[in-house]
């Protein structure tokens, strides 16, 4: 038998942070290596959503970047040291964290390297616990000489490619512009030959990110280990690492909430928040807690000051009004007429909260 509680669960970098951490990383340890990110995150897209390669999952770009970090000299201490330097909030994100986990259970569930993770949940003083993101121990990896001459050498052929373009609704490679089909055929040669075949390879073979389908497992792990139905599960998220868990806690009656997300994440989500600031999560979350998922979704549709008042707790509607005296943020509920609409609306707002390189990423 199931309880009656309700658990919310969240994605850490969009609807918490700002960074993307392994992006910064590459561009602090990488020489380009904001462009060479760039682009293995967009040949992450092409694996994942268009031609849906077997055992490969949205966000394995955090394994496929690992020998490049590697080979340019990152250790876990530098990992760990970085990421604790440069966290940056989303506003109220520690506040939400803390109201919503005094609610029900609260967890994270995290595309990001351990080592963020972990500094995050020291500095806002969140359960290291009930956390799940990517194991990633860089130091039991040791790279001979020559392979650390290649790596640097397939580095900058990388970076000197093409940007990969993916259009909306691309379903199979044949619906890239021949360049970037071009583009994936080359770095397939290179992830799943030339690499595979170095002792880098096994970075690939033996770090799991936590994107995609296996974001979905830790959703379930959740919901068994809580004792909850996945109808009582809110979950929040912002890109294509979210498309997953979306699917599964939306198809069982759960609440699916982009925040500030892409278009991957809007095309999966039932509402859609753009704001600087996560008090809405907070307001929604509460409001879940409160009375289910129906309510949450009249609210939104009837969104306004005095449709929010009676449903929010006292605190929370005082507080929104402080913060919002006269314009409140955009609450937008998700619809086959409106999504492409509300999917560019909600990625141009993403930009302005996350930065255009980062905010411009799946």
């Amino acid at each position: 038998m199931k309880t009656g509680r309700r658990v919310f669960i969240t994605d850490c970098e969009g609807p918490i942070s700002k960074n993307d951490n392994a992006f910064e990383l590459m561009s602090r340890i990488v020489p380009r290596g904001d462009r060479l990110f760039t682009l293995i995150s967009r040949y992450d897209d092409v694996l994942a959503d268009v031609v849906k390669k077997s055992g490969y999952k949205a966000g394995d770009t955090l394994k496929l970047i690992l020998p490049f970090l590697k080979a340019y000299g990152a250790t876990d201490e530098l990992l760990k040291e970085f990421s604790s330097q440069n966290v940056l909030l989303v506003l109220g994100a520690d506040e939400t964290l803390r109201f919503i986990n005094n609610l029900m259970p609260s967890f994270i569930v995290s595309t990001s390297y351990e080592q963020y993770i972990t500094s995050l949940c020291d500095i806002i003083g969140f359960p290291r616990a009930n956390t799940y993101c990517t194991k990633l121990n860089i130091d039991e990896y040791q790279l001979p000489p020559e392979e650390v001459v290649k790596l640097k050498t397939i580095a900058e052929e990388i970076s000197s490619m093409p940007l990969i373009e993916v259009p909306g609704g691309a379903v199979s490679i044949n619906d890239l512009p021949e360049e970037s089909r071009a583009t994936v055929q080359r770095l397939d040669e290179i992830f799943w030959k030339e690499i595979s075949d170095m002792q880098a390879g096994k970075m690939l073979k033996e770090v799991n990110p936590v994107g995609g389908f296996e974001k979905a497992n830790a959703v379930k792990d959740i919901a068994k280990k809580t004792n909850v139905n996945l109808s009582d599960v809110i979950y929040v998220g912002d890109s294509i690492t979210d498309v997953d868990p979306f699917w599964l806690v939306r198809k069982a009656g759960g609440l699916a909430i982009s925040f500030n997300g892409n278009r991957y994440a809007v095309r999966e989500a039932e509402i859609a928040v753009m704001s600087y600031h996560t008090d809405i999560t907070t307001i929604l979350a509460d409001v879940f807690n409160r009375f289910g998922k129906q309510k949450v979704l009249e609210l939104v549709e009837n969104w306004s000051p005095n449709a929010l008042r009676p449903l929010c707790d006292p605190s929370l509607f005082r507080k929104f009004r402080t913060l919002y005296p006269e314009k409140a943020p955009i609450i937008k509920r998700i619809t086959a007429d409106n999504m492409e609409k509300v999917s560019t609306e909600s990625s141009f707002f993403r930009k302005t909260v996350r930065g255009e390189a980062v905010g411009k990423l799946g």
